[in-house]
């Protein structure tokens, strides 16, 4: 991941100076456990309200709680993002407890995130190599484009990935080398364990406050972040330039909260050494250098959708 920009044709654009790099490169245990906690927090405190609203009036009174909620669990994917990169925290341990932590409530290995994601950094908008494009839903109908949109599709197969791991014992995609496959292995059998312990320890005790409150809420948020996700990349040129392969989406400060400051995916693909919460400071820096720009994600949705029926129609 690295830190160097440029262009198609070998023209370096302006990239920060060293000193300036190393400023905003600075992580801060302060600035992660805030930003962790804060998140966290609001899953709490959402997820009690979700249970007794349910519990006292009926679960049919809690869907808009849900689709809050889920909108919150869904995002913690930028949690696991942000300590896949080791920037979420100055301490190596609390990127990895807070990443072990998110990967398994959003059903995301995290080892095996971190080796994907390393791969996306590596090979963005490379359509043989970027995995986010190799495992990318490839729709040929709008029916079949708004499945995809919906993320329920992805996220059925990263769990069917994940039980083949956790089954087979075998690991065969590319972006996993053959040193880090038992380790993959190891991760599947561990998680699909604790599902499985949770699922019986719920059925045990008859109670459905995980279903209400993590698992109907998990699946409502992919509506959220998929076309989120959709914003970051798609219709941006395939080419080695973060400023010119990525998009940055500018919105309101509740989903750049939210989101770990990720709508600035310009910025962070272009210094992936930058923390999350020096991303808007970089931004006043770069600004001008930026190709895509997303105008909040409603528009940025309808133009990535329109992207999508475009290339199914021209086969490009």
């Amino acid at each position: 991941m690295t830190d160097a920009i440029v262009s198609e044709s070998g023209q370096r654009l302006k990239p920060l100076s060293l000193a300036m790099l190393r400023e905003l490169s600075g992580r801060s245990n302060l600035r992660g456990v805030v930003q962790s906690l804060g998140h966290y927090g609001m899953i709490v405190l959402v997820g009690t309200v979700i249970w007794l609203v349910s519990s006292r009036y009926g679960v049919l009174w809690a869907p808009p709680l849900m689709a809050m909620q889920g909108y919150l669990v869904a995002f913690l994917f930028m949690a696991v993002h942000e300590t896949a990169h080791k920037t979420a925290f100055e301490s190596r341990s609390l990127n990895l407890a807070v990443g072990y932590l998110s990967g398994f409530v959003i059903g995301l290995p995290y080892e095996y995130y971190c080796l994907f994601h390393w791969d996306h950094h590596r090979y963005t908008q490379d359509p043989g190599k970027d995995p986010e494009l190799i495992v990318g839903v490839k729709p040929k109908s709008d029916t079949q484009l708004a499945i995809a949109y919906s993320g329920l599709l992805q996220v059925a197969a990263r769990l069917r990935l994940m039980l083949g791991h956790a089954v087979t014992g075998k690991v065969v995609v590319p972006w996993i080398p053959e040193n880090k496959r038992a380790t993959i292995v190891t991760e599947a059998r561990i998680y699909v364990a604790l599902y499985t312990l949770l699922l019986a320890l719920s059925l045990w005790c008859s109670s459905p406050l995980l279903l209400w409150v993590w698992i109907v809420p998990l699946i409502i948020g992919q509506f959220f972040l998929r076309p989120y996700l959709y914003a970051e990349h798609t219709g941006c040129e395939r080419t080695r330039s973060a400023f010119q392969n990525t998009r940055t989406t500018y919105t309101g400060a509740v989903v750049k909260w939210i989101a770990w400051n990720m709508p600035y995916h310009v910025e962070h693909h272009a210094y992936p050494s930058i923390p999350f919460h020096a991303l808007p400071k970089l931004n006043g820096i770069i600004d001008g250098e930026i190709v895509h720009r997303g105008r909040g994600y409603i528009r940025t949705t309808r133009e990535t959708w329109s992207w999508f029926r475009r290339h199914r129609q021209t086969g490009n």
